[in-house]
Formats: structure tokens, sequence, C-alpha cells
């Protein structure tokens, strides 16, 4: 089952929209992550949230097996959100040209 964890849409250097969850309701900024080495594992994306721009997780683009789609995928991390971690994937909404759907990866 997919939980919609927030709403964003796509801008110069990332997203921004709003995450909602139990534990936590506010804006966020999915920005690339400009420090990122060619080849490192350090993540393509920093999440961060509220007027702070507080960091609550990262991202990493990754290559669907199915359909060979890019995609990104998160791992959220913070007190506010819970002892441990949520894990989650963007996915653009279908008719909606620029806006993205955060769903929960009860996977990880």
């Amino acid at each position: 089952m997919a939980n919609a964890l927030g709403y964003i849409t796509e801008t110069d250097t990332g997203f921004e929209g709003t995450l909602a969850m139990l534990t936590l309701t506010t804006p966020i900024r999915i920005v690339e992550n400009a420090a990122k080495d060619e080849g490192s594992r350090q993540p393509d994306f920093r999440v961060l949230a509220g007027g702070s721009s507080a960091p609550i997780g990262a991202g990493w683009t990754k290559t669907a097996k199915s359909s060979g789609r890019d995609y990104i995928s998160l791992t959220l991390a913070d007190p506010a959100i819970g002892p441990r971690k949520v894990y989650a994937n963007i996915a653009p909404v279908k008719g909606e040209e620029g806006r993205h759907v955060i769903l929960w990866n009860a996977a990880g």
C-alpha cells in the first residue's frame, strides 16, 4: 500500500513542497548536493525542512529494474519524525507537469 507523505514541485535546484506525516508537517526543499564527487557514495540530494533549512534527510537517484526509469529514493531521519528512519520514493503525479508525490516505502 502506498501512502503519500507529501507533495512537491520541481524547481531549478530540485524540489519544494510540504512533508506531512503524523508526527511532523513542515515545508521542505530537496536540493542537489553540490558537494558530491562523481563516483562517491554521497547522496545526490539533501532534504531540508522548515524556515531554518534544517537537514532531515538525503536522496539518491536510482534506476527502476522493471521500467528502466530513474527515480529518487529518500531516507528521512530526525527526532521530530520518530526513532526510526523513514524511507520514501519520489514519483511524478500523472497529468500534473512538474508535480511529484513523496511515497512511503515500507521495504526501505
